[in-house]
């Protein structure tokens, strides 16, 4: 079997790659209906709605548990990753984006009064985090495209 064949055919990968691709779209597709604007970062950005973090752990472990149980060491595995993915994502990495937009208000009042304006043309990235709800949503959104995907191809 090609090494091509066995990637297609691992449902868990399949899964969990297919889950961050779909919610990676959608934030393009939300951007869009908001802005007006097509802004291909949101296809490979982080922050946003849905999580795409959270939507790839959960079809990863969702999947796992269609292959292997509830009962498997890697269903258990998957869900303690998925765990602390979804937890880091509404807890270090928002505060981490909190605090940047707030040096970047700081930056663009000149607050330090930097003699070198080199120091003030890099903006600090504001889009890290997730609300609970984009997490809720990215998570929900893993489980029902491993269940598509368990449903239509590996059924």
């Amino acid at each position: 079997m090609s090494i091509g064949n066995q990637i297609l055919s691992n449902q868990i990968l399949m899964s969990a790659v297919a889950s961050w691709f779909i919610a990676q779209f959608i934030k393009m597709l939300l951007e869009l209906l908001t802005t007006g604007t097509i802004r291909v970062e949101r296809l490979y950005g982080n922050g946003g709605m849905p999580s795409s973090h959270s939507a790839t752990v959960c079809g990863l472990a969702s999947s796992a548990a269609y292959c292997y149980g509830i009962g498997s060491f890697e269903f258990a595995i998957s869900f303690i990753f998925a765990m602390v993915v979804m937890t880091d994502a509404m807890g270090v990495r928002r505060e981490t984006g909190k605090q940047s937009r707030l040096l970047n208000m700081m930056m663009q009042e000149d607050f330090w009064n930097f003699d070198d304006p080199d120091k003030l043309q890099m903006r600090l990235k504001e889009l890290i985090g997730h609300t609970p709800m984009q997490v809720c949503c990215g998570a929900v959104l893993g489980i029902l495209i491993a269940a598509a995907i368990q449903l239509i191809f590996y059924h």
